[in-house]
C-alpha cells in the first residue's frame, strides 16, 4: 500500500489496515523439499542466525516456489516503518535511519516486537523499504547509505533469529516509479539505471542470507503508477499496453539483475510484482512473468483489498452478502492458474480498515473466507498492519477472537496435516460459509438480487464515509452500514416509481460523497432506457436541483443517473435523456448544502424504456 494523494482522505497519517491471517501453511505427508525446509526452519528458531552480512548462510537449492509457500504460512507487514517516506529530511552518513521509521506515526522497531509477531503465529514477515530516503537521486548518485543498509539488514536478522521467511521490496518510495513513464527518454533511461543500481547493492549487501530471505520487485507501482507525477511531471506517456510492456521489462531487468549478483541471489526465490499487484489486471493475459535461469523459484505478487469500500473506506458497513463471497472465491481461483503454472502466490497485502481501535463488523466473517481459499489454494497471506491489530508496546494482537484465529493458522499448528487435509478442509468451509450467506440474506434485505429482475435502489456514501449504502454497479443490499433501512423498487416498464433511505437507526449521514440512483439489470433488460428524476427529498422536504441529470451506465449492465459525482466533469458520449437534450446535464444535480444531516432520502423518478 502506499501513501500519497491518491489515497489521504483515507489512510492520512497512519495506516489502519489490518487483522487476521495465515494459510497455505500445511506440509505434505510426503518425503519432499519442504519437509526437509521445514525441519531446518523449526531448529533455527530460539539460536542465532548468522548474519547475511559477512557468513554465507547454507542455501536449500531443491525446494520449489510452492514448497516455501507451505513454510511461509501467515505472514505480517511492518507496514508504515521501513518505508515511511522522508526523503529530504535524510543526511546519508549522519541521520539515524531509525528515525525514519517515525515517519508516519511508527515507534521504532524492536527485536521484541518481532518475537511477539511470531509468538502471535505469525511465520514471515515483509518489510516495505523506501530506498530513495538514503539516496541523493536527484544529482544522479545512486548510492543507498551504508547505514540504512545495515537497519534493514538488522531488522532483518531480528525475524529471522526467531525463524520468520523475510520480504524485502522496493516500496512506493516517493512515487520515483513515475519516471518510467515520463515523456523524455532521458529520464526513462535514468529510472531503470537507478532500479538497477538500486538492487545491485541490495544484492550485494544481503546475499550471503539463504533461503529465508526473499526479494520483492517493486510494490503496487508497476503498472498505472508507472505514469504517476509525483516526482516526474511530464510523466503519463503510457498507455495500458505499453504499461504491461514495461512491467515486464522491469521484472525481467529485477530478475536478471539479482541472478547476476552471486552468492546466494544465484539461487534466491524472488517475488515477481503483479501489473498494480491487483488480481484481475495480473491475470491479464498481457501480464507475463520474467524469464529465470533457475526454474521453480520465483513467485507472484498480489494485493487484496476487495471490495474496496469495505476494506479500505472508513463506512461501517457490513459484508458477507452471496454476491460478496461469490466475489473474493473466484478472484481467489483466477489466481491459481500461477500455482498450476509452477509459481508460488504471495499475497502481499490484504487488510479492513479498523474504525477508532474497533474490528468492523463482519471483519471475522471476512478473514475466515479469505484465509479459507488460501489454504485452498496454497496462498501466502501478508497482513498489512500499521500498530493496530498487533500492538507493537504490548507485542500482542488486541482482539483476542483474531489472535486465536492466528494461532490456530500458523505454520506449526496446521504442519500435522497433509495438504489433502489442509485442502478438503478449506473447501468444505467455504462451500458451508455460501450456503450460509444464501440463508442470512434472505432473512431481512428487502429485495434480494437476480439476474432476471430490474431493481432501482439509491447509491449512498456520506461525506465522512462513516455511512455508506450499495455503491457500485451491483445492487447488493446487505453492502451497507448497520441500521439503514431501505425502500428499494422493481421494474416493470415505463411508469413513476419511488424509493428511499432511511439512516435514523445508523445515526443518520453527514454529507454527501457520493450518490446516484442505479438499476440493476437496466442495460439488460431494458436497452436504451432512460431516467428522469422528478423529485428528491430530504428529511421529508423537497431540495431543488441544481442541474438536469443524465442516463449512462459505466458497466453496460447496471443503469444509473449520478446525483452527486465530483469524478466525473462531463456526461460521457452514451450519456442519454428523456427529451435527448444533455447539452446541459451534469453528474452532480443536487447542492451539498442540502445534504448536511440526512436522515431520510426519498427519489420519485420516471423510468422510460426505448421506443
Amino acid at each position: 500500500m502506499r501513501i500519497s494523494k491518491v489515497l489521504a482522505g483515507v489512510f492520512a497519517a497512519v495506516m489502519t489496515l489490518g487483522c487476521l491471517a495465515s494459510c497455505g501453511s500445511g506440509s505434505s505427508s510426503s518425503d519432499n523439499g519442504a519437509s526437509s525446509a521445514a525441519e531446518g526452519s523449526q531448529a533455527q528458531e530460539g539460536s542465532e542466525a548468522p548474519s547475511g552480512e559477512d557468513t554465507p548462510q547454507e542455501m536449500n537449492k531443491t525446494m520449489t516456489a510452492l514448497e516455501l509457500s507451505k513454510l511461509m504460512g501467515n505472514g505480517i507487514n511492518l507496514g508504515n516503518t521501513m518505508e515511511a517516506y522522508g526523503h529530504k529530511s535524510y543526511v546519508k552518513g549522519e541521520t539515524d535511519p531509525r528515525d525514519c521509521e517515525h515517519n508516519w506515526g511508527q515507534p521504532t522497531t524492536t527485536k521484541e516486537m518481532i518475537e511477539g509477531m511470531k509468538a502471535a503465529g505469525f511465520d514471515s514477515l515483509r518489510i516495505p523499504v523506501a530506498w530513495t530516503n538514503a539516496m541523493a537521486f536527484e544529482t544522479g548518485d545512486y548510492t543507498i547509505d551504508s547505514l540504512y543498509l545495515d537497519r534493514v539488514g538488522e531488522i532483518i536478522d531480528y525475524a529471522m533469529d526467531c525463524g520468520m521467511y523475510v520480504i524485502v521490496n522496493d516500496h512506493w518510495d516517493g512515487g520515483w516509479w513515475g519516471m518510467f513513464g515520463s515523456a523524455t527518454e532521458e529520464t526513462r533511461n535514468k529510472a531503470m539505471d537507478m532500479y538497477t543500481s538500486m538492487w545491485q547493492q541490495i544484492c550485494e549487501r544481503y546475499k550471503n542470507y539463504d533461503e529465508h530471505l526473499i526479494f520483492e520487485s517493486a510494490n503496487e507501482e508497476l503498472g498505472d503508477r508507472l505514469n504517476d507525477k509525483d516526482l516526474c511531471s511530464d510523466s503519463g506517456s503510457l498507455n495500458k499496453d505499453q504499461c504491461f510492456e514495461k512491467l515486464l521489462e522491469i521484472n525481467q531487468r529485477f530478475v536478471d539483475t539479482v541472478r547476476a549478483s552471486g552468492g546466494n541471489n544465484a539461487d534466491r526465490f524472488l517475488l515477481i510484482a503483479g501489473y498494480n499487484t491487483d488480481f484481475e489486471n495480473t491475470c491479464d493475459a498481457r501480464y507475463k512473468m520474467p524469464t529465470d535461469t533457475v526454474e521453480n523459484r520465483m513467485l507472484v505478487s498480489v494485493h487484496y483489498y476487495t471490495p474496496w469500500n469495505y476494506c479500505g473506506e472508513k463506512a461501517l458497513q457490513s459484508w458477507g452478502s452471496p454476491i460478496d463471497v461469490e466475489q473474493m472465491n473466484k478472484l481467489m481461483k483466477d489466481m491459481s492458474k500461477f500455482t498450476k503454472a509452477g509459481y508460488g502466490v504471495i499475497i502481499g497485502e490484504y487488510g479492513v480498515l479498523m474504525n477508532g481501535g474497533q474490528l468492523k463488523p463482519d471483519a471475522d466473517k471476512y478473514y475466515t473466507n479469505f484465509l479459507n481459499n488460501c489454504d485452498l489454494y496454497n496462498y501466502v497471506p501478508m497482513l498489512w498492519d500499521c500498530n493496530n491489530l498487533y500492538n507493537k508496546a504490548k507485542k500482542e494482537i488486541i482482539d483476542e477472537t483474531i489472535a486465536k484465529m492466528y494461532k490456530e493458522r500458523s505454520y506449526s499448528a496446521q504442519s500435522s496435516l497433509t495438504d489433502e487435509e489442509i485442502q478438503k478442509n478449506a473447501s468444505e468451509a467455504i462451500e458451508q460459509f455460501y450456503q450460509d450467506a444464501v440463508a442470512a440474506q434472505q432473512e431481512d434485505i428487502g429485495i434480494p438480487p437476480a439476474d432476471d429482475k430490474a431493481i432501482a435502489w439509491i447509491m449512498y456514501n456520506s461525506a465522512d464515509y462513516n455511512v455508506s449504502y450499495c455503491v457500485g454497479d451491483t445492487y447488493d443490499p446487505s453492502s451497507m452500514t448497520a441500521g439503514i433501512v431501505a425502500q428499494n423498487v422493481i421494474i416493470e416498464g415505463d411508469g413513476t416509481y419511488e424509493v428511499s433511505l432511511d439512516f435514523t437507526k445508523a445515526g443518520g449521514a453527514h454529507g454527501v460523497a457520493f450518490s446516484a440512483l442505479g438499476v440493476s439489470n437496466g442495460e439488460k433488460l431494458f436497452p436504451g432506457c432512460v431516467i428522469k428524476i422528478e423529485e428528491i427529498k430530504v428529511n421529508g422536504e423537497a431540495v431543488q436541483m441544481t442541474a438536469p441529470g443524465y442516463t449512462s451506465s459505466d458497466a453496460k449492465d447496471c443503469t444509473r443517473v449520478n446525483l452527486f459525482n465530483e469524478w466525473v466533469k462531463s456526461p460521457p458520449k452514451d450519456a442519454r435523456s428523456i427529451d435527448g437534450d444533455v447539452s446541459n446535464a451534469s453528474a452532480q444535480i443536487i447542492n451539498k448544502d442540502d445534504f448536511k444531516t440526512v436522515n431520510t432520502l426519498e427519489i420519485k423518478f420516471t423510468f422510460k424504456t426505448a421506443a
